[in-house]
């Protein structure tokens, strides 16, 4: 059914004049018989809502994998000459294994390596100081550049015996940085 233009006009304006009408304090300033009543509903509702609500579940810890020594010796490496350093450098070629592994979460355990305590450069070596790659007894493969996730002061001393873990992190490019990288380091005990 269609009405005139000013049928319409003349209910919309009936309507308005009803709603303006109410009384609305009753809204606002509720007596204290309608004030219980909303607080009645207000609590059935949260507690319906409270019985709804999944209870929290418990975090699990996802078991973190260990990168152990041996996974990060599936590397070979070439010598290839830079002219800018005037000096040879061992190009890795990083192993099936080892590639599978970049830019996941693990957990390794080795010697720890001040290099530049002023710098916050900080080695974990796979062989005590006396063995390590620094002193020429083993390969670059044998030792993982720690990143912290912050800077801060350490007290880390030249052969503890740590655990460390975070996201590795390869470099093949870069020949100021080690091979591997240890993203977001921090102590970790298995």
């Amino acid at each position: 059914m269609k009405h005139s233009p000013l049928l319409t006009f003349l209910l919309s304006a009936g309507a308005l004049a009803a709603v303006s009408m109410m009384d609305w304090s009753s809204m606002c300033h509720p007596s204290r018989e309608a004030q219980a009543t909303q607080d009645q509903i207000r609590h059935a509702g949260e507690a319906k809502m409270a019985s709804l609500d999944p209870k929290p579940m418990p975090r699990l810890e996802v078991a973190l994998e260990e990168l152990t020594w041996q996974a990060l010796s599936d590397v070979e490496f070439t010598d290839v000459y830079l002219e800018e350093l005037d000096a040879y450098y061992w190009m890795p070629a990083f192993g099936p294994a080892v590639l599978a592994s970049e830019g996941k979460d693990f957990y390794i355990t080795g010697y720890m390596i001040p290099v530049d305590v002023d710098e916050d450069f900080y080695v974990l070596s796979r062989y005590p100081f006396a063995n390590c790659f620094f002193c020429g007894g083993a390969g670059p493969e044998s030792v993982v550049d720690l990143r912290f996730p912050d800077k801060g002061e350490r007290s880390y001393q030249t052969d503890d015996r740590l655990t460390f873990k975070g996201t590795l992190r390869l470099n093949s490019d870069d020949v100021y940085q080690m091979n591997y990288i240890l993203e977001g380091a921090v102590e970790h005990t298995p």
